[in-house]
Order: structure tokens, then C-alpha cells, then sequence
């Protein structure tokens, strides 16, 4: 009997020990690197202007405004300034004034509010920002926004295509300001039957001001220290408002549909790091399956020939 044990102990680490193999050999050829796709439409650069200015002074910006050839036609616009701000599912809210949003009041727009571009035209926008010597300091945001009306004909009915394109400002007034906030859990799932790997956190400003966080992961095979996925040279950030909390995913888009692997995963948030280290198992419901039909079988066997030798 003890010999049968040890048999079938010598069986299902060797089955183990040829599909931990494989696991590392799928990982390994299954990277591969996705390329950026060609922008097309009206388009504006850049989308986001970060400033840090004393009350009291004057700030000077401006953003380009583009119709790339490819349009092949004209483009007629007009240029407004909104307040805005991030939902603590990041979706942006236009037009709700809270007290973070005062500077809409100080931005004037130098440049005409209205105009055209033809196919292949640029233009610059200009606009000023005077904040007041009584401006309270922490954060300020606001949107210079670009819209374009156009009628097209579909079918023969008439259609008006509208585009809007943001300039984002993200305004810190000097004085009294506090970078602070939480970090609310950081997780990586252990077990996974399909999908990809993924880290995840919640981050929470507690201060009056803005602050950026940063994602980064590294994926390794179990028995190689090789990467098979990481951007610890250019993270994830996100810019988070004050009074916001903001959660984020972080995934591995090529990540093969069994495996084990080694996964590290860190959350920063004003001076606050947090890092877990998790061994995560990716395993099909097929290949389940498989393993258990392979086991009990195993077992069967065992069993059968436990019986053929008492007899």
C-alpha cells in the first residue's frame, strides 16, 4: 500500500511539475506590445495645463487647435469656459459650481470666441487668468471648452454632428495649502478562471488641493524572474480633485488564459505607498475539469488494484 501511495505521490508532482512548465513557457510567448492608433478629427493640444500661481498674479496660457487634412472640410467653432469637476467614478461634470471652481470667474479669453478652420488650419487660443490677492489657496479648475456644430446629411435627413474638445486647467493658488490622503485598500486576486490580471485601489484627497497617483505592476513567471509585463518605467497617474476619491484598475491586457505567476503591485498617493506581493493562479474552468477527471481516475486506479490484490 505504501508503495501504490508513493506512486501515485511521484504521478501528481510530476503532472504538476509539466504543467507548471507549460504555464511559464505560455506566459513568456504570449507578450506582445500594442501601438497607438492614428488620431483623427478636430482635434486640440495640449488638453491639460497645470499651474501653480500666487495670489495676486497673472497667468498666461494658450492651446492649438487643429483640423487635420484628413477632415475635408471646414470647421466652424466657438470657445466658452466651464467650471468642472471629477465624480468619484471619474466621469467629468461640467457646469456644477463648487468651491474649487471660483477661478471660471478670473479666466478671460484672448483670442476670438468664435471662428472657422478649413481642412489642414490651425489656431492658437489665448487666454489670461488673474487671480485676486483675496483668492483662497489650494485647488481651482476649470475648462475652456471648443465646440463645433456641423450639418451633415445622412439618408436625407438632416443631422447636426457636434464635437467638444476640453482644455482642463488644474490651478494651484500658494498659501495655506495641504497635500493629503488615504489609500482605501489595494488588491490583487489570487485565483482568477478567465480575464486578466489586475490590480485595484480606491484612493481618497483629503486635502485642498490636487494630487497624483501612481500604478505600477510587474508580472513574473512562478519560476522566472523575468518580466512578462510591468510599467514600472512609465506608471499610470491620474490626477485626483480635493474632497474626491478615486478608484483605479490596473491590468495586464495579454495576460494568457492559464498560468501561475508572481505579481507586485503599488498604489502612490502624497507620500503614502502601498504595496502587495501575491502569487495569482490562473486556471480555466476546462482545465479543472481536466485535473479532477486526471485525479479521479488516479484514484480509481488505485483503488481497483488496492482490490485486485486483496482478492
Amino acid at each position: 500500500m505504501k508503495q501504490i501511495l508513493g506512486s501515485m505521490r511521484k504521478k501528481t508532482l510530476i503532472l504538476f511539475s509539466l504543467l507548471t512548465i507549460t504555464f511559464a513557457n505560455v506566459a513568456l510567448v504570449s507578450t506582445t506590445h500594442a501601438e497607438e492608433g492614428t488620431r483623427q478629427g478636430f482635434s486640440m493640444t495640449p488638453m491639460k495645463q497645470q499651474a501653480i500661481i500666487t495670489p495676486g498674479e497673472t497667468f498666461n496660457g494658450s492651446f492649438t487647435i487643429f483640423n487635420p487634412a484628413s477632415n475635408q472640410k471646414d470647421f466652424p467653432y466657438s470657445v466658452s469656459i466651464k467650471s468642472f469637476y471629477v465624480d468619484n467614478d471619474y466621469n467629468t461634470v461640467f457646469d456644477q459650481k463648487e468651491t474649487f471652481n471660483q477661478i471660471t470667474d478670473w479666466i478671460t479669453i484672448d483670442s476670438p470666441l468664435t471662428g472657422t478652420l478649413a481642412s489642414n488650419e490651425k489656431t492658437e487660443i489665448y487666454y489670461t487668468i488673474n487671480v485676486p490677492a483675496t483668492a483662497p489657496a489650494g485647488g481651482q479648475y476649470a475648462a475652456i471648452v471648443v465646440t463645433s456644430n456641423n450639418d451633415v446629411t445622412s439618408n436625407g435627413s438632416a443631422i447636426i454632428e457636434k464635437t467638444a474638445i476640453a482644455h482642463t486647467i488644474f490651478a494651484e493658488i500658494t498659501g495655506s495649502t495641504t497635500h493629503s490622503g488615504e489609500i482605501i485598500g489595494a488588491t490583487v486576486p489570487s485565483f482568477l478562471l478567465s480575464g486578466n490580471i489586475s490590480g485595484e485601489s480606491t484612493v481618497k484627497n483629503t486635502g485642498n488641493t490636487h494630487g497624483i497617483a501612481t500604478y505600477k505592476m510587474q508580472v513574473f513567471p512562478l519560476f522566472s524572474g523575468e518580466e512578462v509585463y510591468t510599467n514600472v518605467e512609465s506608471p499610470e497617474t491620474h490626477i485626483v480633485l480635493p474632497n474626491r476619491s478615486f478608484y483605479n484598475k490596473i491590468e495586464w491586457a495579454n495576460t494568457p488564459t492559464f498560468g501561475i505567476f508572481n505579481v507586485k503591485y503599488s498604489v502612490e498617493f502624497e507620500g503614502i505607498v502601498t504595496e502587495v506581493s501575491k502569487m495569482v493562479i490562473i486556471c480555466p474552468v476546462w482545465l479543472i475539469i481536466v485535473l479532477l477527471i486526471v485525479i479521479a481516475g488516479i484514484v480509481i486506479g488505485a483503488v481497483t488494484f488496492v482490490r485486485k490484490k486483496r482478492a
